[in-house]
């Protein structure tokens, strides 16, 4: 990891500050409790808790919940890559999800496209033409089983 990289790192898996940076850009996050378990170049793993505050009458996890902490998944990990690189925007241009199980315990997001999402940035950087990249993040139960799967469409922008 590169120095600001490994700023970046340090800076959002301190829970505090965390919190603080959710609380200015997705104040969503803090009322779901969804957690960031892991970091690293190559993968992202969030989790959202099975709780009042992501229940839905069906007694599941609220989709919005998942597909939010979902993107947040894949979302930190472009934004660690990103770090690198400040002149760079980032948004979401398209978005898949395929619900397959119940989601009634915690569920635990992984996101392990880093390599994806560095190569497209770096073809950004030599192209500076506009880099878009699905990337594909995988809802999991404690116990191993696929509650969904997410496929989400960032799309990279020199400024």
């Amino acid at each position: 990891m590169s120095p600001s990289q490994q700023s970046f790192h340090k800076s959002i898996t301190s829970l505090p500050s965390f919190w603080w940076y959710m609380l200015k850009n997705l104040p969503s996050v803090i009322f779901w409790g969804s957690r960031l378990k892991k970091l690293d170049l190559l993968e992202c793993h969030t989790t959202v808790p099975f709780n009042y505050r992501t229940k839905n009458p069906f007694r599941s996890i609220y989709f919005s919940a998942l597909s939010g902490t979902a993107e947040l998944a894949s979302g930190i990990l472009c934004m660690l890559h990103l770090s690198d690189s400040p002149s760079i925007s980032m948004l979401v241009t398209g978005f898949k999800a395929d619900f397959s199980k119940k989601a009634n315990q915690t569920v635990t997001m992984k996101c392990k496209e880093g390599k994806k999402i560095s190569e497209a940035i770096e073809k950004l950087q030599v192209s500076g033409n506009v880099e878009t990249v699905k990337v594909p993040v995988t809802g999991y139960h404690p116990d191993g089983n696929i509650v969904a799967t997410f496929e989400i469409t960032w799309s990279f922008k020199k400024r």
